[in-house]
């Protein structure tokens, strides 16, 4: 077995301990995580690092938080840019060797070195994203951001939501290629589900690292869902099933339905695919006591 399937082994078991499952110790899976040959290539892909630092906030054991930070400090080495040997020294020794002859052009040497310096990139988002100059994918960009910063409160001590939104674009840009349609409906419908006041789960695991941006790119209508939207489908689906009505004109009747007109609740509803492959099918609901038609998505 690989480092990098080691690695994502143990990621799986950390992030059941962060959901609140039970496992095994997180303390035994660090020591095995710091043990592990890791590179940057193997964090870039696992996003291991995130999962480590949700584990370090959630938990209340010292020694657990003592070696999750231990090991983010270690990671973090990889996106730190090393400093050349002994460049840093080299202007002192050249104006010790010509003092008197060269007095003006040798102190602009170091101001230049200094300033290439000042221009070098220093890689601040774990895993890196990256840099894009598109107007559409900062568009997008910005509208992610604010779907995840929300109306109330952010969480503190978590990833800031510009990061967050870059990250999240990222991945759906590297699944799409493009900017075409089929970004742009993937885009808007994460900032739909993130912006829904009924289903806060879905944006406070994103933000914590529960959801990471590479599943979120990727999520259907259904898995984004709330848990009581989850619940209500699954009782429309056992009930078309058990239905031997389901094909024919009339639909299925139900009782969970409430008309919003008369104010009763026996209805009866068709279920049809009006829209793409990877949305949710649309409910067409019918009132048997006022007549009353209406659409539920």
């Amino acid at each position: 077995m690989s480092c990098e399937d080691d690695v994502a082994k143990i990621q799986k078991k950390l992030n059941k301990i962060v959901s609140g499952e039970k496992s095994d110790h997180p303390l035994e899976l660090l020591k095995t995580l710091q043990k592990l040959p890791v590179t940057l290539d193997i964090l870039t892909r696992t996003r291991i690092g995130m999962t480590v630092n949700s584990l370090r906030k959630s938990s209340s054991d010292d020694d657990v938080i003592s070696m999750a930070k231990s090991l983010i400090k270690s990671w973090k080495k990889f996106l730190t840019p090393g400093t050349p040997s002994g460049k840093d020294k080299e202007p002192s020794g050249g104006s010790a060797k010509k003092p008197s002859r060269e007095p003006e052009s040798k102190p602009s040497k170091p101001v230049v070195k200094e300033e290439k310096k000042d221009k070098t990139p220093v890689q601040t988002s774990f895993p890196p994203v990256s840099v894009t100059t598109d107007s559409v994918r900062l568009k997008c960009r910005e509208m992610l951001a604010n779907a995840i910063r929300g109306t109330g409160e952010y969480p503190e001590g978590c990833q800031s939501a510009e990061n967050l939104a870059d990250e999240l674009e990222d991945a759906i840009y590297s699944e799409m290629k493009n900017t075409d349609m089929r970004y742009k409906n993937r885009v808007r419908s994460r900032v739909q589900n993130l912006k829904d006041t009924k289903n806060p789960e879905l944006r406070t695991n994103y933000i914590c690292g529960a959801i990471t941006a590479q599943k979120l790119a990727v999520m259907t209508s259904e898995e984004m869902a709330s848990n009581e939207m989850k619940n209500l489908r699954e009782k429309f689906t056992k009930e078309a099933i058990n239905d031997a009505q389901l094909a024919q004109v009339e639909g299925t009747k139900t009782d969970l339905l409430k008309c919003g007109k008369c104010g009763k609740r026996n209805c009866t509803y068709n279920q049809m695919q009006t829209r793409s492959a990877d949305e949710p099918m649309t409910t067409f609901v019918l009132c048997n006591e006022c007549g009353n038609r209406w659409k539920f998505c």
